[in-house]
């Protein structure tokens, strides 16, 4: 019992030392609190593991997650118009403008759980969110399709790529990779295989002197989903 005591009291005096260094809230929360704000280097704060290599990655992300939203409501409108009069279309991409909007606010949730804070003022970019521009989105039903799963590859891109970092990075943070894998990385997936679906069949549909029936009917079944 004495030899256990012994190698309890060892541990902990060695697990004190190598933490002798480390700065803890209590240390200064006095003089942090004594102020009226926090100031931006307080130590009395949400943030923890890799948050601060990670979170410019996480901002980029945000910021192509609400760029497709937009892209996809203009797409929607584009097909809801009464000289597309694409229904099945505008279901389609209202739903993906829709689903990337919430997909941004869970983001900035997440961020500012995190001691976080989004910027919108600030252009973060990575390799892996970086899109082409786009002069415009008036495009008819196939080239929409070729566009939409672009943008859902990039996505996917994205949410891989932010996922990595989280995980491999030289101060990696577990917690966030685990949030990227169970809210993007199997969802991404799932829109990536549906888009190239419908593009695969829509484009064999075309192949015929007037696809306009083909189209029609290729609506009406997106309607149907």
């Amino acid at each position: 019992m004495k030899s256990f005591i012994a190698l309890a009291l060892i541990a902990t005096s060695l697990f004190a030392g190598a933490l002798a260094d480390e700065e803890y809230c209590q240390n200064s929360v006095i003089t942090a609190c004594s102020s009226s704000t926090f100031s931006a280097n307080s130590i009395c704060n949400a943030r923890f593991a890799g948050i601060d290599q990670i979170e410019p990655e996480v901002q980029a992300y945000i910021n192509s997650q609400l760029t497709k939203s937009y892209e996809y409501l203009l797409l929607a409108t584009h097909f809801n118009s009464y000289q597309k009069n694409r229904p099945g279309f505008q279901k389609l991409y209202q739903g993906l403008s829709d689903r990337s909007f919430d997909d941004t606010i869970a983001l900035i949730k997440q961020i500012t759980r995190r001691g976080g804070i989004v910027d919108f003022n600030t252009r973060h970019e990575s390799a892996a969110s970086v899109s082409t521009q786009r002069q415009t989105l008036e495009v008819d039903e196939l080239q929409s399709l070729a566009l939409a799963l672009d943008n859902e590859k990039q996505l996917a891109t994205g949410a891989t790529h932010v996922h990595t970092r989280a995980s491999h990075s030289q101060q990696h943070d577990p917690e966030l990779a685990h949030y990227i894998e169970e809210n993007f990385l199997g969802k991404q997936a799932d829109t990536v295989r549906k888009l190239s679906g419908y593009a695969n069949d829509l484009a064999k549909l075309m192949k015929v002197p007037d696809p306009s029936l083909s189209v029609y009917l290729f609506d009406e079944y997106l309607q149907k989903q």
